[in-house]
């Protein structure tokens, strides 16, 4: 089993930055890429920034230039670090993993619970 727990959520003024925090925890071990989505209310969720193992990184268009997406693996913690922070960026945004599963040993995914950022004047 993984548990993913975000943290770093909040409000903020447009151009502000913040951090969002995903900790791993369970068979931490097996993890191998990690995803930041998004959910705004009415829309289906999209894919932000993915990060594999190794560091290599892709962004959606609407983030690329403002977001950093990162990963400590000696802490089992993934980052998403958002600057210049619009409007439209508010959302539940949720921190997701493939690792592989306890009985069957092959790769699955487990999500995080969601935090929630706005960003309004």
């Amino acid at each position: 089993q993984v548990q993913l727990v975000e943290s770093g959520g909040g409000l903020v003024q447009p151009g502000g930055s913040l951090r969002l925090s995903c900790a791993a925890s369970g068979s931490i071990f097996s993890i191998n890429r990690m995803y930041w989505y998004r959910q705004a209310p009415g829309k289906g969720r999209e894919l932000v920034a993915h990060i594999t193992p190794g560091g290599s990184t892709n962004y959606a268009d609407s983030a690329k230039g403002r977001f950093i997406i990162s990963r400590d693996n000696t802490k089992n913690t993934m980052y998403l670090q958002m600057n210049s922070l619009k409007p439209e960026d508010t959302a539940v945004y949720y921190c997701s993993a493939t690792h592989r599963d306890t009985w069957t040993s092959k790769f699955t995914d487990s999500w995080g619970q969601g935090t929630q950022v706005t960003v309004s004047s």
